[in-house]
């Protein structure tokens, strides 16, 4: 008899998370890296939240010359998939509770779509919704920090 294939979990990390591990190489983030490369998760992203990617990458504040950031945006498409819109689940009949911030609504409603179980974040009006959404059996919100792989 042969075991059921075991899905790969999969996880949505916001921008600021992505900056910490495809930019800063953040130390935090070290176990998430250690999970992609070895395939126990894959991370997730949709055209709007790509493109919020590629526009945070272009920020003064961040000093990143041409070649860091088209080395940025290469290492984000490496490591995670971008879905496409027809493989995007709608849920009309779910009310997603309301980020304060409006710019980090999109990454609530990612996860959500692409059947992802957990929203890796750092911004705390992303992390204050995080009781309602695992109430609902939706996905977890965490920041990187507190995230486990899963078991292998």
């Amino acid at each position: 008899m042969r075991a059921m294939p075991v899905p790969v979990p999969r996880l949505v990390l916001d921008t600021n998370v992505a900056l910490d591990l495809f930019v800063f190489r953040d130390p935090a983030c070290a176990r998430l890296m250690d999970a992609l490369v070895r395939g126990a998760v894959v991370a997730v992203v949709d055209e709007p939240c790509r493109a919020e990617w590629l526009t945070v990458l272009t920020y003064p504040a961040f000093g990143l010359d041409q070649a860091a950031q088209e080395g940025a945006a290469a290492e984000f498409d490496r490591w995670v998939t971008l879905l496409p819109t027809e493989a995007l689940a709608l849920h009309p009949d779910i009310r997603l509770p309301r980020c304060a911030d409006p710019d980090d609504q999109k990454f609530l409603e990612l996860a959500l779509a692409a059947g992802a179980q957990e929203l890796l974040s750092k911004d705390k009006a992303v992390l204050q919704l995080a009781r309602r959404t695992a109430r609902e059996g939706w996905f977890r919100i965490l920041c990187p920090s507190a995230w486990e792989p899963p078991l292998s």
